[in-house]
């Protein structure tokens, strides 16, 4: 049987952040459901944000008890990573004073191989995001349904494991630092035939807008999608110029229903968490175009190195 720790941290570790490896769906409810209940028992606000199949489980487990608490599919959330830190963080900062407790499992048995990236990015970043708060996220894992390397990387990102009834720290945990470093690997080349290439500087920013705008539109992208879509490139390509050297080059292309543009440049991203965290309005740009890029795009992938910044914005066809 699985045991989940303490819901309620230590005044020396005011943030705790467990991976819950779980084994089958007894397996699941027990820890997943204990923990959300030894909350609930608590008087302390909880989040539970997990793939819709799973809410649908722990409803059941809790009956009554779920009025209390705030339940989030997961599969729309976390959609594209990037947007999860952000909301996180939103339900920490309306319980001023509490301790926090979140539930949130961004990777399951399906996710692509690039969400899976950024999700795992995400789950380092949370203890950098966290750091100091008194909140506590327990991530669950299907150690029967995922991927070894990705239960390498749980092992990672998160200071404390439970597994087979028993929490233990975890000796693989990584600075986010490094961990994020090791997200940062190369991006597949895309299709070889259609890829279409625009050069960009500050004055040919109109320029590289409308070529996007039309070829959105031949691209079949509906009018709301297109919009957002090209939005989009407009904030990337503007902070390209505005943050990664002055100019850049703008990539678009179409592979089995999903619409990309890439935006390379020499920048860095001197702060891990932009984009990530919702921006302050008190300062003076907050990564208000990251953010937007991670709210409008169904997945985002950045890629830093020594030869600049790599953006990825993806939107599929059919999407919401």
């Amino acid at each position: 049987m699985t045991t989940v720790p303490d819901p309620l941290p230590t005044a020396s570790e005011p943030f705790i952040h467990p991976a819950l490896f779980y084994r089958g769906p007894e397996d699941y409810l027990t820890g997943v459901g204990g923990f959300v209940e030894a909350a609930l028992a608590a008087g302390e606000p909880v989040l539970v944000a997990v793939p819709g199949p799973r809410l649908a489980a722990l409803r059941d487990r809790l009956g009554p008890a779920r009025d209390g608490l705030a339940l989030v599919d997961m599969t729309e959330l976390g959609r594209n990573p990037g947007r999860i830190l952000a909301a996180l963080r939103d339900f920490a900062d309306r319980h001023p004073g509490r301790a926090a407790r979140i539930v949130g499992e961004p990777i399951w048995p399906g996710r692509s191989r690039a969400e899976t990236t950024e999700a795992t990015r995400h789950e380092a970043l949370i203890n950098l995001a966290f750091a100091g708060r008194t909140a506590t996220v327990l991530c669950p894992y299907d150690a029967n349904g995922l991927p070894a390397r990705v239960l390498a990387d749980a092992r990672r990102t998160h200071p404390v494991v439970v597994e087979d009834g028993r929490e233990h720290p975890s000796p693989h945990y990584a600075d986010p630092a490094d961990v994020g470093a090791g997200c940062d690997t190369p991006l597949p080349d895309p299709p070889g035939d259609g890829t279409v290439a625009v050069d960009f500087s500050a004055g040919l920013l109109s320029a590289a807008r409308h070529r996007a705008d039309v070829w959105a539109a031949e691209a079949g992208l509906d009018a709301r999608r297109r919009t957002d879509f090209v939005l989009a490139v407009a904030e990337a390509t503007t902070n390209s110029v505005a943050h990664g050297g002055g100019h850049g080059t703008l990539r678009l292309w179409t592979d089995r229903g999903v619409h990309t543009a890439e935006v390379r440049d020499r920048g860095r991203l001197a702060d891990p968490l932009a984009g990530r965290r919702r921006p302050s309005p008190e300062s003076a740009d907050g990564g208000r175009g990251l953010w937007m890029i991670h709210q409008l795009c169904d997945l985002v992938e950045t890629r830093a190195g020594s030869g600049g910044l790599v953006l990825r914005m993806h939107m599929a066809a059919g999407g919401s």
